[in-house]
């Protein structure tokens, strides 16, 4: 097993929840904590402990993201007016491999960042290789031609594991996806719950 397959499987074990809905999650079979105190008996958690968990949670659920990546989304989104909750969720969904995995060109969000590192991906017909870079309403994210019979990208596409949500317009004869607005909070098909109201006590506290 790979050293990121290992940490992704390792963060469900740790959040104590399948954050991906995969079927292989090995939280299926194991609930409790990874390592050799994985079993111990919980204690209560503090406000802080459920504030930080919550923003473990969501970074972790969009391919483990740095500290320092997702406290700047967070900085954009209390920066605009409106709910800051809301406007991460949308920030964190307009992410080019967050795109690339909702439309399901991929099976997995990692497998969305490597794949538009890997020069898979145009963004208006453009090449685009940066995993973070911030998809606009309207924009059109594609698969390039000579990537489109990838094994990776068949079964992705095949799979019946999940849906796309409505805020994307998949055309898939063509392999593009148009993204059509950012989603609300209950808008987006996270498996588990996810608390982004938390992450804002966080960062404010």
């Amino acid at each position: 097993m790979s050293k990121r397959q290992s940490a992704k499987y390792k963060i469900d074990r740790r959040m104590g929840e399948n954050i991906w809905g995969r079927p292989k999650s090995p939280i299926n079979q194991r609930s409790y904590g990874p390592g050799q105190h994985g079993q111990r008996r919980k204690s209560k958690v503090s406000d802080f402990g459920l504030q930080l968990r919550a923003k473990q949670k969501l970074k972790g659920y969009y391919g483990n993201l740095t500290e320092k990546q997702f406290a700047k989304t967070y900085e954009d989104a209390a920066r605009k007016k409106g709910n800051t909750a809301e406007t991460l969720v949308g920030l964190l969904e307009s992410r080019l491999d967050a795109l690339v995995y909702r439309a399901k060109f991929v099976p997995t969000v990692f497998a969305a960042r490597q794949f538009v590192n890997h020069g898979h991906v145009l963004v208006n017909g453009k090449r685009v290789n940066i995993a973070s870079y911030r998809v606009k309403p309207g924009d059109v994210v594609s698969v390039r031609e000579r990537s489109r019979n990838m094994a990776l990208v068949l079964e992705a596409i095949q799979s019946s594991e999940r849906d796309v949500p409505d805020y994307i317009e998949v055309d898939g004869k063509g392999m593009s996806a148009k993204y059509i607005r950012l989603p609300e909070l209950a808008e987006v098909p996270y498996p588990v719950k996810m608390e982004p109201n938390l992450i804002v006590e966080f960062y404010a506290s």
